[in-house]
């Protein structure tokens, strides 16, 4: 007779110590970091397409262009892996990969004017400022969540459920830097716009 109570007072004593409110926060972060990982793969699919146009002006440049499907490898298994520490180191060395791309792109002034390079220029340009955008509103999501399941007596529910705190992701210095070409001189230099993507377990970056 006893045993027929214990499950609906289980259910209210969670219900009261947070956990639909948890469910409810981590379905939201994992949203967000969602939108990181498409934005991720939309960066990758972007910079494929820019070595195809690439290739058509300077083919004999296969080391960097297989150091460019590389990266773009990696980014592709740490999507689907879903781990933030993977997804940062992975588009670090995409970004690095880029640059070295661009480098090649300053050495063909017809390939800086093609039409089909600037355009894809400024897809990742608008690319760069949706992971970032996309990096903020996840590190909110997972803060408040973390917060939320350190306080007492959520924290009971938490060990319960096995909810556990989520990483942050923050742009490495290097995945900050999206190389860009320079049409101000027939050899330009790279700039710079903001970039996404990468992770950190210690916490939210501001």
């Amino acid at each position: 007779m006893r045993l027929r109570w214990l499950a609906p007072l289980a259910g209210a004593l969670m219900v009261g110590c947070g956990y639909n409110t948890i469910q409810s926060m981590d379905e939201r972060a994992a949203g967000a970091k969602q939108q990181i990982e498409v934005q991720l793969q939309r960066r990758s699919d972007l910079i494929g397409n820019l070595v195809n146009t690439v290739k058509r002006y300077a083919a004999h440049e296969e080391a960097v262009f297989t150091g460019v499907a590389e990266a773009r490898s990696r980014v592709g298994e740490a999507v689907r892996a879903g781990d933030p520490a993977q997804m940062e180191a992975a588009n670090t060395q995409l970004t690095g990969a880029l640059g070295r791309l661009i480098a090649v792109a300053e050495n063909y002034p017809q390939l800086k004017a093609d039409q089909l390079f600037l355009r894809l220029q400024d897809e990742l340009s608008g690319t760069e400022n949706r992971i970032a955008v996309a990096r903020q509103d996840y590190n909110e999501a997972a803060r408040d969540y973390n917060s939320y399941i350190r306080q007492f007596p959520q924290n009971l529910t938490a060990k319960v459920t096995g909810a556990k705190p989520r990483q942050y992701f923050e742009a490495s210095a290097e995945a900050g830097q999206a190389p860009r070409v320079d049409f101000g001189s027939p050899t330009g230099t790279s700039g710079s716009n903001p970039s996404g993507g990468g992770a950190s377990g210690s916490g939210p970056p501001r």
